[in-house]
């Protein structure tokens, strides 16, 4: 057994097991590896244990102290790589640190490394934190497995916003931050019936290689709550330069300002779906095909201004002439038969006059096969040389967009618009920040995961540049730093299918964090099923509202026809409680979140200035105060 100290921190490892564990004098083992640290090798699970050849020795340095170890051999492939963990003696900080030596190509397929500690109480004081989507808590005693992450746990995702996760127990915890989150995910499970939950890192290859150091840090916390869990990780993003608020972005840019508390109207102009698609319904060929001219969205801005609806950011799909999800990225001109490049210019002078805010849907991942300028030499290629592709959306047959050429296609058709006379205040770039990085191994334009995301972050700059406020699907804080808002940043349970159980109690992880950096729409429905109003996760989130959504599949009047009219004021009254909250607390840090009862249906948050909201999803009530 190796055993080390640094300012109270205690790190002990086991030569014969390869496991670690951190405590402190309360408890030098309270944290302990559940299993030995494993990864595959040409298809084949292997614990460093099985290494050929396994070397140790402690490491003292200026920064601090450690175990460097050394495995080679496996699978009979000159497999070689080191680990070091270290506890920093500034910070208390624990590294965990998986360095490459040697690896024939395609030799390894994934590292589980740290390990999941030990975490098998069954109490309800026991949980565990993961950032899929705006964030989830999961007691122990939590009855509903935990099953599928979506895109398996891949941080940078939906499935993982921000690149850590945390268990707590009895207010002692950890949080595991990923500081090379690229190619990282974790993994995570949680039994029916519950009894205990386990969670860990995962590492895969970048180009078919383990080519660089990946880096796992622990930060070890007393009379800890999830809130301050997340606190430790706002600090973290501010250092690491990734937190960049809101205030800072409108000075930038002032029309930051008139999207502070509006509405968002979120419609769309052609919707054209192909015989290839998957969505395409062979029985009724006339569900395929919808236009609305944008003279009727045009109609329909005035209508909400003579309702009373006071601020709104009309968001467009389906504006160019393919159609929805169509032909990217060669999608102008402005749709001819809705009225062409002069009718989306008057429908843009419209809502100028009406003071509200204009923005498009655009795409510069989803490589269309029917593209005027489709090349397969310019799509993402894996190693092996195949061209990855899928025909699920309504163009059909695409392959995926080396992100590296789309800068050059934001500015191309960004500049057209311009060109036409039709001012843009926002764009959203779709699945920038919902989807996982791509990689080219393509020699023309070889591109990493970490380098994709860069490009996607130069697409967004170069909006900003324009005075174009920035958005995307969802959020990843990889992007915080050059996105404005968002479509949405939901809880796991609003995705799932009506009636899914909730997977553990749904808490504002990305809010604590980033809710002064980010502007974040919710949706407004009454979900009767869940006997839910999903208005009240909008104000505890302190978030803007969405006042209409139909999307990418519109009809011609919808909620604006007469018959309709009372109900759409209705709306824009619901809408106008949450508004007028984000104008209050738009710029303030979520200081403190809290759940008032085991279930979580009774909540508070407490932002910067003092105000809090207290929402009771049981009684479907609310209440907002301000300090003083």
């Amino acid at each position: 057994m190796i055993r080390l100290e640094l300012e109270g921190i205690k790190l002990s490892f086991d030569e014969r097991t390869e496991k670690f564990a951190v405590g402190d004098d309360g408890d030098p083992e309270r944290w302990k590896f559940r299993e030995t640290p494993s990864l595959v090798c040409r298809g084949e699970r292997k614990y460093f244990t099985d290494a050929e050849k396994i070397t140790h020795k402690p490491v003292e340095n200026g920064v601090g102290c450690g175990i460097l170890s050394r495995y080679e051999g496996f699978c009979g492939e000159n497999i070689i790589f080191e680990t070091f963990v270290w506890i920093e003696g500034a910070s208390g900080n624990v590294f965990f640190e998986w360095i490459p030596i040697s690896e024939p190509d395609g030799g390894i397929l994934s590292v589980d490394f740290p390990a999941a500690f030990e975490f098998d109480e069954p109490s309800d004081t026991w949980y565990t934190l993961l950032t899929e989507q705006q964030g989830l808590m999961i007691p122990n005693t939590w009855k509903t497995p935990i099953g599928g992450i979506s895109f398996d746990g891949m941080f940078g995702t939906a499935g993982a916003y921000m690149p850590w996760f945390s268990q707590i127990k009895d207010g002692e915890g950890y949080i595991a931050i990923c500081v090379t989150p690229w190619n990282g995910r974790y993994k995570a499970e949680h039994p029916k019936g519950g009894g205990f939950t386990h969670v860990g890192a995962r590492f895969e290859p970048s180009l078919g290689r383990m080519d660089y150091r990946r880096v796992m840090r622990y930060t070890f916390l007393h009379g800890c709550t999830y809130a301050g869990v997340a606190k430790v990780y706002r600090q973290y993003s501010k250092e690491t330069g990734l937190f960049r608020s809101l205030r800072e972005k409108a000075a930038k840019n002032p029309s930051v300002f008139r999207l502070v508390g509006a509405s968002v109207v979120h419609t769309g102009i052609k919707k054209n779906v192909v015989p290839e698609s998957r969505f395409y319904d062979g029985e009724h060929p006339e569900n395929n095909y919808s236009l609305t001219p944008f003279s009727v969205r045009e109609r329909e801005v005035k209508i909400l201004r003579e309702l009373g609806a006071e601020k709104v950011y009309l968001h467009l799909d389906g504006w160019g002439q393919p159609g929805y999800d169509n032909e990217h990225p060669d999608y102008t001109p402005a749709c001819r038969e809705a009225g062409g490049w002069e009718g989306m210019k008057s429908l843009a002078d419209t809502l100028h006059e009406c003071g509200y805010l204009f923005g498009i849907h655009d795409q510069y991942r989803d490589y269309y096969e029917s593209a005027a300028t489709f090349d397969p030499e310019y799509a993402c290629m894996n190693p092996d040389g195949k061209i990855p592709g899928h025909s699920t959306w309504a163009g059909g047959r695409q392959k995926y967009l080396c992100a590296s050429n789309a800068p050059y296609y934001v500015r191309r058709n960004f500049e057209e618009i311009a060109r036409n006379g039709v001012s843009l205040d926002c764009a959203y770039l779709d699945v920038f920040t919902c989807n996982e990085g791509d990689e080219c191994a393509n020699p023309h334009h070889k591109m990493t995961r970490r380098e994709c995301l860069s490009y996607r972050g130069e697409c967004f700059e170069y909006l900003l540049s324009k005075g174009i406020l920035t958005s995307s699907e969802e959020v990843a804080d990889w992007s915080v730093g050059s996105l404005v808002f968002c479509h949405y940043a939901p809880y796991d349970f609003m995705m799932r299918p009506a009636g899914s159980p909730k997977r553990g109690i749904p808490v504002p992880l990305f809010s604590l964090v980033y809710h002064d950096a980010v502007i974040v729409p919710w949706v407004m429905e009454k979900n009767e099923g869940a006997g839910e109003d999903y208005m009240l996760y909008a104000l505890i989130n302190g978030g803007i509202p969405y006042l209409l959504r139909d999307g990418a599949y519109p009809g011609a009047d919808g909620a604006f026809g007469e018959e309709n009219r009372a109900a759409l004021k209705e709306d824009i009254n619901r809408c106008r409680s949450v508004s007028k909250l984000h104008e209050k607390v738009a710029f303030c840090e979520l200081t403190n979140h809290e759940t008032l009862d085991d279930a979580g249906r009774l909540q508070r948050s407490t932002f910067e200035d003092g105000t809090t909201v207290t929402v009771d999803f049981e009684k479907g009530t609310y209440k907002i105060e301000s300090c003083g």
